[in-house]
């Protein structure tokens, strides 16, 4: 099987808001886009995975003034505590863009600003609208709940002020072909009908500016405007292209935008619309190509309610790594969390996950394959012996698992990708009871060498399966993956090609392993968190 891609990927989380601390919804994004940028590294494609901060909001400057500090050290200090979930969640991304400092990304906001406005969809109106700084946006009357915003659970503010706006309106049927033709696919098929249904209830025209006082001063200017500030959704958004260099045309924004198909944003549910339908109009005016893919997930929920830093209930992903270990916490959220709805989490079915899944299945299987091959054979891998119909069918669940792992990140489906692995490991733990290596071993000692043979060729299943397992495991769980690799006796670092990583039959015979080491040690009690 040949997964070797050569293509160029672009892929990007959306940029989160810096008026608090990261929470594990956001952490949900960005490893679902991590595993999908280093999937396409393993492919051999050219990769460039972007993430940042959003700092040019309103609720920035209404979060520091609360702290009592200025708005350039709140967000400062916050972004930073973004960057650092590269360290606790063993993230990949080749750039992290803030929007507040990067000259790219004021030169890319101006430019595209003209762009639109030469091409006539800018106008300056006079404007009366509820605002819901939670959001960032406003509301319609008939969109908000017993008068309040249906996230926040806040009464929206009165604005009046004279504004730019865009005219939205202008591209409505061009974006309802677009999307509906899946020349913009927003995945899931659930979230593509609810972006038809939307647009087709008729597009209005949006502010795009917010006056230099009500914005306090902090943002970026409007061109040729300076009593305005450029709204915070029309800066942020242009964030996916000035990372780029779209500014000055630069070779990164040639070959990942202007040059290459696969452009893919990784966004949450509460902002659909924004991706969905303000960036691509906006790209359309500009005369700019548009995104390939929106892929948008669900919440993370806590008893049902979602997690917000505005509601105070935000779960630290931080604090979880810093208990139960990085990969036990990307592993819950690529393969317990589904990829496109909502979930709730508590800690005691994350504790129930960690043991059964991770220290019992995964785990178990690992040490008692290494504890047998150093009690039966000294730690050194066998020459494979004749196969049973056992062999053979481990040897055929492994093949399938190892296309259906393919198949179904090339679909952005990582929890299909953990169910497959996860399928093979459950058979596996089947396969050490049925082969009953420890009988076969004290036969061997009575001289019987048929069953000498047999268990030659059982470890060797084992052993190889585990370390495909490993392989299968890089893209989603890299350091359980390293370790695998030590465990079975391979170089920390994986050789070779993926794809040949992913082949049968790679681990020679005479390999040693290593001395066993539990990868999940068992959690004996809860902790809290």
């Amino acid at each position: 099987m040949d997964v070797t891609g050569n293509d160029s990927f672009y892929i990007t989380t959306a940029i989160p808001y810096v008026n608090s601390t990261p929470h594990i919804g956001f952490a949900l994004e960005i490893v679902q886009t991590d595993a999908f940028a280093r999937y396409h590294r393993l492919r051999e494609d050219r990769t460039y995975f972007l993430t940042g901060t959003d700092e040019n909001a309103l609720k920035n400057v209404q979060a520091a003034e609360k702290e009592g500090i200025s708005t350039a050290e709140l967000v400062e200090r916050n972004s930073e505590r973004f960057q650092g979930l590269r360290e606790y969640l063993d993230l990949s991304f080749d750039q992290f863009i803030r929007t507040s400092c990067d000259p790219l990304h004021e030169a890319g906001a101006e430019k595209i600003w003209r762009a639109v406005k030469s091409k006539g969809d800018i106008y300056k109106q006079y404007y009366s609208g509820l605002y819901c700084v939670g959001c960032e946006r406003y509301y319609d009357e008939a969109e908000l709940i017993e008068g309040r915003c249906p996230e926040h659970k806040t009464v929206p503010e009165l604005i009046e002020e004279e504004n730019y706006f865009f005219r939205l309106s202008r591209y409505q049927d061009e974006l309802y072909d677009l999307i509906s033709s899946d020349r913009y696919r927003v995945v899931p098929e659930s979230r593509k009908n609810e972006v038809l249904n939307f647009i087709s209830r008729g597009l209005q025209d949006f502010s795009i500016s917010r006056s230099e006082q009500r914005a306090r001063g902090w943002g970026l200017r409007v061109p040729d405007d300076p009593s305005q500030v450029i709204y915070v959704w029309f800066d942020a958004l242009t964030n996916y292209i000035n990372a780029l260099d779209y500014a000055h045309d630069g070779p990164l924004y040639r070959e990942f935008w202007v040059d290459n198909p696969h452009r893919v944003h990784v966004v949450g549910k509460d902002i659909i619309r924004f991706h969905a339908i303000y960036w691509p109009a906006m790209l359309l005016s500009a005369g700019i190509p548009l995104p390939e893919t929106l892929l948008v997930h669900g919440f993370v929920v806590v008893d049902d309610t979602k997690i917000s830093k505005s509601l105070g209930n935000a779960i630290d992903p931080v604090a979880l790594v810093g208990r139960y270990g990085t990969d036990a916490m990307r592993y819950y959220l690529l393969r317990v969390v589904s990829p496109t709805a909502d979930a709730n989490f508590n800690i005691e079915h994350f504790e129930r996950v960690y043991n059964a899944d991770l220290a019992n299945d995964l785990g178990n299987l690992v040490n008692r394959t290494v504890s047998m091959l150093e009690r039966y054979r000294n730690g050194c891998t066998p020459v494979v012996g004749d196969r049973t119909s056992l062999e053979e069918e481990v040897r055929l669940v492994a093949a399938h698992v190892r296309e259906t792992v393919v198949e179904s990140m090339d679909e952005f489906d990582p929890q299909s990708a953990l169910n497959a692995i996860w399928d093979l490991i459950k058979r596996l733990n089947v396969y050490v009871e049925e082969s009953a290596p420890w009988t076969l071993a004290k036969a061997e000692k009575n001289g019987d060498g048929a069953a000498a043979e047999q268990l030659d060729s059982t470890l060797y299943t084992l052993v190889e399966s585990v370390r495909l397992i490993g392989a299968l495991l890089e893209p989603l769980l890299s350091d359980t993956a390293r370790k695998i690799r030590l465990q079975v006796g391979l170089v920390e670092e994986p050789e070779g090609e993926w794809s040949g990583r992913l082949q049968w039959g790679r681990l020679e015979a005479g390999t040693h392993v290593a001395d066993p080491q539990p990868l999940f040690p068992r959690l004996e009690q809860a902790a809290a968190v």
